[in-house]
């Protein structure tokens, strides 16, 4: 249904292809699905990732960094991440709006390295039996490309970027929110997990992209109880639900055949929050069959001076990853002293209300 490109020529006008000063990475074998069959997708992305480890483009060794479960029912995951912390890029631009335009002389995906980028990702035309692997093939057009991320937080960590070359700015509409949940589809393993984070929710660069990576473990907000909410009328193959004992707020959309609707529902939903100017996180799970909304209130508690000052020290931001679950800790301390209770109370304040999403749900939801 798709078809996946992978490109071995300039691919960006003005692009350099510079070595990074980068040592080799080493990298464990490849998760597989539970079925034990590997799509075509999964086996390119894993293939050309690895060989980006081998030619050293990575900012440091993410095999090498320590993780381990926390205990307790969740299982939240806990990692130490120094270069997380040291060498990955700053944030350019202002976090307390979520709606920011686009400025090319900012870092963006178009200045990356050309041997970043390990595909192109796009969707076939109706007729076309399965996806198509296509070597040495040219871009035309402005593609929707897939690069590594040079500052990964685990195995197989990728940048899905929505026709690269448009400069969108980081907010999902419906039409890219299908790109993605496509992505995840054809992946079609359960180990590979989706997340967007908005402007103001901890998203680094203003340019539209999603991320991507391989954990063979459940993320926390996978085992949390959930509450229905309603049955969209417009939307009649949607599941809506909100998460019932969880540090963060969240919604929870299902579908139950289409992707189409799901991001029809969510995309529309991400509109609504960035006009109201709301921090939001986006977590995909179950191969683009479901996904978890997070309105995201932390970067406003620590603008009211709410959030205690040894959370600051630790430097966690929870971006999607960290509230879904997977917490990436930049000292050694904070690692060796991770606890349930501790995760729990991190996450916490990320959260709006349950009465101030559930009045949300109903803004953004149109019910």
């Amino acid at each position: 249904m798709y078809h996946i490109v992978v490109l071995r020529r300039s691919w960006l006008s003005g692009s350099s292809d510079e070595e990074g000063s980068l040592s080799e990475g080493r990298v464990p074998s490849a998760p597989s699905s539970d079925s034990g069959a590997t799509s075509l997708l999964d086996t390119v992305l894993l293939a050309e990732w690895e060989d980006r480890a081998e030619q050293g483009l990575f900012r440091y060794d993410v095999t090498a960094c320590p993780t381990k479960v926390v205990p307790g029912a969740y299982g939240f995951v806990a990692q130490f991440n120094e270069g997380r912390g040291s060498k990955k890029r700053p944030t350019e631009f202002c976090v307390d709006q979520v709606v920011q335009r686009f400025d090319n002389g900012k870092f963006n995906f178009t200045k990356a390295l050309q041997k970043e980028v390990l595909f192109q990702f796009e969707a076939a035309d109706m007729s076309s039996k399965g996806s198509a692997f296509l070597p040495l093939a040219p871009v035309s057009g402005s593609p929707n490309l897939v690069f590594i991320n040079v500052s990964p937080i685990e195995y197989g960590h990728v940048l899905l970027v929505p026709r690269a070359l448009d400069r969108l700015n980081q907010l999902v509409q419906p039409d890219t929110l299908k790109l993605a949940l496509q992505f995840a589809h054809e992946a079609a393993n359960p180990y590979f997990r989706l997340a967007f984070n908005s402007l103001g929710a901890y998203g680094t660069v203003n340019h539209l992209h999603f991320q991507a990576y391989y954990m063979a473990a459940p993320f926390a907000v996978e085992r949390a109880p959930t509450v229905d909410l309603c049955c969209l009328r417009k939307y009649r193959h949607v599941r809506v639900a909100m998460l019932a004992d969880y540090p963060v707020c969240g919604l929870v959309f299902e579908a139950s055949d289409s992707i189409d609707e799901l991001a029809s529902v969510v995309g529309e939903a991400c509109q609504r929050l960035s006009a109201a100017n709301i921090p939001h996180n986006l977590f995909v799970v179950d191969c683009g069959q479901r996904i978890f909304l997070f309105p995201n209130a932390f970067a406003r508690a620590k603008a009211k001076g709410l959030v205690p000052e040894d959370l600051l020290d630790s430097q966690v931001d929870p971006a999607a990853f960290e509230i879904s679950g997977h917490i990436i800790y930049k000292r050694s301390q904070d690692y060796e002293h991770v606890s349930q209770d501790a995760v729990w109370r991190l996450l916490s304040y990320a959260s709006y209300s349950e009465a101030d999403v559930l009045e949300m749900a109903r803004k953004v939801l149109a019910v």
